[in-house]
C-alpha cells in the first residue's frame, strides 16, 4: 500500500467514518435518555408523547433536542421555566458517541463492532435504570439475550458449550445465595448475568463478575463511609455487573491470557 493510499484511508476515517460514528452514537444516546426516563413507567414508553420539561411540563421544541449541543446552548436550563436540566442527558449522549467510536477502534469495521456497541449501550441504559429504580427491565435483558444469540456467529471463537455453561456459571450461585440470604441479589441481577453468560462464555463471565464484585464492593464501601447508605441496606449491583461485562467484552481474552501466562511463568 502506497503512502497516498494510506493517507486517503486516514482522511476517509477522519472526515467520514468518525463524524458518522459520533453523530449516530450521540443520537442513539439521546434515545437512551428516553428509554431510561420512560421504560420503568410501562405506559409511557410506547406513547407518542413529546419530550417535556420535568419541572414545568412544557413540550421541548425539536431545535432544543439536538444531542449534546442543545444542552450547552441552553446552559443546562429549560428554555421556558429556567429550571436546571440534569447533566446526565448530555453525558449519556456523549457516552453513546464514545462507545460507538471505541467499538470501531477496538474491533474495526466489522459486525463485532456493531454488536459490541449495541450491547454496551443497552448495558448503559440498564445501569441508569437500576440506579434510579433498583429494577432491571426484563425487556432490556431480552435485548441482551438476542445480542448473545447473534454473538454465536459474530464471535465464533467462543464455543456454544462455553456459552451454555456461562449461563449458569454465576447466575446459579447468585440464585442459591439469594435463597439463603434474602435480598442478597435482585432477580434482575441474576437474569442479567445469565444472559451475559451466554454472550461471553463461562471464562469471561467469571472475569466480568470478578470486576463487578470489586467495583460494586468499592462503591458500597464509599456509600457507607460517606453516610449515604447504612450497613446492611440494599445497594444496586446492576451497574457493577454492566461495567464488568463491558470490560470482559472488550478485553476479556487479553486479561485471561495474561493471567494464565502469569501461572506459566511461576
Amino acid at each position: 500500500m502506497t503512502a497516498g493510499e494510506v493517507r486517503c484511508i486516514m482522511n476517509f476515517e477522519l472526515f467520514v467514518i468518525y463524524p458518522f460514528l459520533i453523530i449516530s452514537g450521540a443520537c442513539i444516546g439521546s434515545f437512551l435518555n428516553v428509554v431510561v426516563s420512560r421504560l420503568p413507567f410501562k405506559g409511557e414508553f410506547l406513547s407518542n408523547k413529546r419530550s417535556r420539561c420535568p419541572q414545568c411540563g412544557h413540550a421541548i421544541k425539536p431545535y432544543d433536542l439536538i444531542p449534546v449541543i442543545s444542552w450547552f446552548v441552553l446552559g443546562g436550563r429549560c428554555r421556558s421555566c429556567n429550571a436546571r436540566i440534569s447533566f446526565r442527558y448530555p453525558f449519556v449522549e456523549l457516552m453513546g458517541a464514545f462507545l460507538f467510536v471505541f467499538s470501531y477502534r477496538h474491533f474495526g469495521l466489522e459486525y463485532s463492532s456493531l454488536l459490541a456497541f449495541g450491547v454496551t449501550v443497552v448495558l448503559l441504559a440498564i445501569s441508569f435504570i437500576d440506579y434510579d429504580t433498583q429494577e432491571i427491565p426484563d425487556s432490556l435483558i431480552i435485548v441482551i439475550a438476542l445480542f448473545a444469540i447473534a454473538a454465536i456467529w459474530v464471535f465464533p471463537e467462543v464455543s456454544l458449550l462455553d456459552r451454555v455453561i456461562g449461563v449458569a456459571t454465576i447466575s446459579v450461585p447468585m440464585l442459591i445465595v439469594t435463597l439463603l440470604i434474602n435480598g442478597a441479589f435482585g432477580g434482575g441481577d441474576i437474569k442479567l448475568i445469565a444472559a451475559c453468560g451466554f454472550l461471553l462464555g463461562w471464562q469471561a463471565t467469571l472475569l466480568a463478575f470478578f470486576f463487578a464484585l470489586i467495583l460494586g464492593g468499592s462503591f458500597a464501601v464509599f456509600l457507607i463511609l460517606s453516610g449515604r447508605r447504612e450497613r446492611g441496606e440494599h445497594m444496586v449491583f446492576g451497574p457493577a455487573i454492566c461495567a464488568g461485562v463491558a470490560v470482559s467484552l472488550f478485553y476479556g481474552n487479553e486479561i485471561i491470557s495474561w493471567y494464565l501466562q502469569m501461572f506459566m511463568i511461576y
